[in-house]
């Protein structure tokens, strides 16, 4: 039996009008409607459907503000059995301190009974748009990983996972335990039923607060130059400004 955990992450609809914050550093978030990416989103139907096929239960974990309960109920809603919450403002945390909370919950999650033997992950952050996460859980849980592929199965505990690579396509087998990252295209996600969303909203989430202070993350603030000041200066006008045309190309250096 394997029970995958799979992790999502609230970010803005890049479909509508995204409205950067006064100082150019954020989005807006009155203005834009959130989501998950659509990595995440196979990479939860790769975990319901590794849950299904091995008889386990597919867990979501996010780490968000209050509202990214959100996403976490559409996870539930087209088959994740339970989530998790660890309630954060994640503008904080940088990939190393995700990492770490996301290694926290399944050491947690075992100790308690229920452990994770695969860890899903989108390929890459939709909004800060890095490709840490993965390797650095795995790094954290002395696991194996594998990157950027869009399908997954289980058997025999391995994991096979497979993908368009730069010579064709490519497939990779990993012992479990095993963290992987997946690339949107392998999978159609599922659309929520009536019923799944009915359930998903009264379906408990367990909340939990992060386990050390985030060290934060490492980022280049934009910083727009002053506008320059600039003049201009009339010549003259017709055969008239000749001369003094001469004379700014000899002081430019294109006449001799």
């Amino acid at each position: 039996m394997v029970s995958p955990l799979v992790c999502v992450k609230r970010v803005v609809d890049s479909s509508s009008e995204v409205v950067l914050t006064e100082d150019a550093q954020g989005v807006d978030g009155r203005f834009a409607g959130f989501t998950m990416s659509a990595h995440e989103e196979c990479a939860v139907e790769l975990a319901v459907q590794v849950a299904a096929a091995e008889g386990g239960q597919a867990a979501v974990m996010t780490l968000g503000d209050a509202d990214a309960v959100e996403q976490l109920r559409a996870a539930l809603a087209v088959g994740c059995t339970s989530a998790t919450h660890v309630v954060a403002d994640s503008q904080g945390f940088g990939p190393a301190d995700v990492a770490r909370e996301i290694a926290a919950v399944v050491r947690d999650h075992e100790a308690a009974g229920t452990p994770h033997q695969l860890v899903l992950l989108g390929n890459d952050a939709a909004d800060s748009g890095d490709f840490q996460v993965g390797i650095r859980l795995a790094y954290e849980l002395g696991w194996p990983v594998v990157n950027g592929v869009s399908n997954v199965s289980v058997a025999d505990g391995e994991v096979t996972a497979s993908g368009s690579g730069p010579d064709g396509h490519e497939t990779f087998r990993l012992p479990l335990p095993a963290v992987v990252t997946v690339l949107e295209g392998g999978v159609q996600p599922r659309y929520p039923t009536v019923p799944g969303r009915m359930k998903a909203k009264k379906a408990p989430v367990e909340e939990r607060q992060p386990v050390a202070t985030p060290a934060g993350p490492s980022r280049l603030r934009l910083v727009l130059p002053p506008p320059s000041a600039s003049s201009v200066q009339v010549l003259g006008k017709g055969p008239e400004a000749a001369p003094a045309v001469v004379d700014l190309f000899e002081q430019l250096g294109v006449l001799p």
